[in-house]
């Protein structure tokens, strides 16, 4: 074999290589694979909004209602560095524990996508310049689970002792790439 040839070899190997390990990395097959979830709201009746917000512990029964649960904040999903559409809703059921809905959500599909209540607020540090999206883990978070799918409804158990004081905004948040797809305001 020629050294030429061994050059040429060489260099398409590493090509191969490099070409193998961006599409690990970036996974651009999922910009055009849309999944899709359905998950039903939770059977407790909701009978009113808290006036105290994120941090209210209390909960009004329902006479003959059953579980019940009242509203703790609800938001309508911004872009970010995707388009991000949907709404996001905290609840408190009678046993006081707490959720969050989100409903109707429609955004890019990405790789390891998570769902976060944030102490950073909604829409970015500085009204859209570089860096803005990617605030969202530079302060208290709690982390919800993966995106369980980008089109849909889905919900989310909230840990009991999570503070929801501090938090300003739940997160769609891509962890490889350390952006926010979308955002909304629940604080």
């Amino acid at each position: 074999m020629s050294r030429k040839r061994a050059i040429w070899l060489t260099i398409g190997g590493v090509l191969v290589v490099v070409l193998m390990a961006g599409l690990a990395i970036f996974q651009p097959w999922l910009l055009f694979v849309d999944k899709e979830v359905d998950e039903g709201d939770d059977a407790g009746a909701v009978v009113g909004t808290a006036s105290g917000g994120l941090t209210d512990t209390a909960v009004p029964s329902a006479d003959g209602a059953g579980e019940t649960r009242v509203v703790l904040a609800s938001a309508e999903f911004i872009d970010a560095e995707h388009g991000t559409t949907g709404t996001a809703v905290i609840y408190r059921r009678s046993d006081g524990s707490r959720s969050l809905r989100i409903e109707d959500l429609d955004t890019s599909n990405g790789p390891d996508l998570h769902v976060w209540l944030t102490d950073r607020p909604s829409g970015g540090d500085c009204d859209g310049c570089r860096g803005s999206w990617g605030i969202y883990d530079d302060g208290a978070y709690v982390e919800l689970g993966a995106l369980k799918g980008n089109q849909g409804s889905q919900n989310y158990e909230i840990p009991d002792d999570a503070d929801l004081a501090p938090m300003r905004s739940v997160v769609i948040w891509c962890d490889r790439f350390n952006v926010a797809f979308g955002t909304a305001a629940i604080g």
